[in-house]
């Protein structure tokens, strides 16, 4: 009972404490949030930088006095320890620093690196993809720090600044730093909740192949008057073969790209058809008259559950003002393939290329490149961790949060289970309107709230079970 007692005293002054400097928490976001740290445009290089030194400082000013940023090839990992009592478990906290690029700039409501706040929701780039829920974890630490004088847990930091161009450093610094590393879980809020107000743990996530080809037919751009109809256009050829991609049921028809898909048991397909899920005000909110799923699935499970193949980019051309009757050279294109277990995504990659040279018209010559690629994560619901979060969530919400599936990649899910033998538990506060790779992006202050009281219980439940 004094147990419990104590406990429950922790948290209520933790949560006390989160509540009187909540303004003080926004406050100090708006200035993280106004560097614009975007790491795949190397002329924000200093940016990025900037933003991995302001992280050092900002955990150092919270007691955590190792706090460094270590180089890379790429841009600065941040690091930091916190431990209470070795007999503890030791939570590893991951997030990203750096933000997606703000294109098309003439879209946003207001400049994407002055944070502004309207209606309680605060508008920035990075607001929620990732800044602002890695905050949530910085500030429940510091309520700790500054009511119990202790956290209930040990305590890992690595915040990287890559993740937003394919964490490429990542996996080698883990690879050496493993004992530096080590803990029992890692916990990541860089997902969604299943709806506003609806609490989720994600427990799925698909993997990722990243594909990038050029198709060239003549050596340089011809007039279309002097050569059209004798010469096979390479946008033309193009088109053809990303239509082909996919047959009248919306199937990818890569030879072997199926082969490996692991069915969903009937457990997981009654926890999804559970889930409180409107397809038609999914398509309303999305924008479209009505959603193209592969046959014989749902939206829900077509989104989350199922492999899938995307144009994510095509050009060639002329695509300026007015008209220029070329005949291209070249045409280009980006394909991203989200895959499920037990999907590789070499495999894949190769059996794509294979399919592509395959199909490829005799008048076209292809350059065909992997851009990155990431695999799928199943996590195991049943661990002593994703009890506590639960239970957490359950306290802040209060009701049990759902177990979901998401469609999304978080690559370093998989390589901490990789390189560390770690399983992740993914609880994020975004929502799916929050706009995060688009203009506007944001992040309602309640959900910041809510984030880091649910941190705050789930160290507790956790570490004083």
């Amino acid at each position: 009972m004094k147990a419990n007692s104590n406990k429950g005293t922790m948290i209520s002054s933790a949560l006390n404490y989160s509540k009187t400097h909540f303004d003080r928490f926004v406050d100090e976001l708006i200035d993280f949030l106004r560097i614009p740290s975007i790491s795949t445009v190397p002329s924000s290089a200093k940016d990025v930088d900037k933003a991995a030194h302001w992280l050092v400082h900002h955990l150092q000013s919270l007691g955590l006095h190792d706090a460094k940023a270590f180089p890379t090839e790429g841009h600065p990992i941040v690091v930091a320890h916190y431990e209470v009592d070795p007999s503890r478990p030791t939570v590893l906290v991951y997030g990203h620093y750096d933000v997606q690029p703000v294109d098309p700039l003439d879209l946003w409501d207001s400049p994407p690196f002055s944070p502004v706040i309207k209606d309680g929701i605060l508008y920035a780039r990075g607001a929620c993809d990732d800044k602002g829920q890695l905050f949530m974890h910085l500030k429940a630490f510091e309520a700790w720090m500054q009511t119990s004088g202790r956290a209930p847990v040990n305590l890992k930091f690595i915040l990287e600044g890559e993740e937003e161009s394919g964490s490429a450093s990542l996996p080698g610094f883990i690879e050496t730093h493993r004992n530096a590393l080590a803990a029992d879980v890692v916990v990541i809020s860089d997902s969604s909740l299943f709806a506003s107000g609806i609490p989720s743990i994600t427990y799925g996530l698909r993997g990722m192949t990243y594909v990038e080809m050029t198709l060239t037919g003549p050596d340089r751009d011809l007039h279309s008057g002097t050569y059209g109809g004798a010469i096979h256009n390479p946008i033309n050829a193009l088109g053809d073969l990303i239509g082909k991609m996919h047959d009248e049921h919306h199937r990818i028809t890569i030879d072997g790209f199926y082969d490996r898909v692991r069915p969903l048991s009937e457990d997981e397909l009654d926890a999804i058809d559970a889930l409180p899920f409107n397809a038609k005000n999914w398509v309303q909110e999305v924008g479209v008259d009505l959603p193209v799923t592969e046959y014989g699935f749902s939206v829900l499970v077509s989104s989350t559950s199922r492999p899938t193949l995307d144009c994510n980019g095509i050009w060639g051309g002329y695509t300026g003002d007015g008209a220029k009757t070329v005949l291209p050279s070249q045409a280009s294109a980006k394909i991203s393939m989200r895959l499920v277990p037990d999907q590789d995504p070499k495999e894949i990659a190769e059996l794509t290329e294979s399919w592509l040279r395959r199909h490829l018209p005799a008048s076209m010559h292809m350059d065909f490149k992997v851009v990155h690629g990431a695999h799928p994560v199943l996590i195991d619901t049943e661990s002593r961790a994703m009890a506590a979060a639960a239970k957490a969530l359950e306290d802040v919400y209060g009701c049990p949060p759902y177990f979901t599936r998401i469609g999304g990649s978080i690559p370093v899910v998989a390589d901490f289970k990789e390189l560390l033998g770690l399983d992740s538990v993914l609880m994020g506060f975004g929502l799916d309107s929050d706009a995060i790779h688009s203009p506007n992006e944001h992040f309602g202050l309640d959900r910041f709230a809510e984030g880091i009281e649910a941190i705050l219980r789930f160290h507790a439940h956790y570490g004083l079970p």
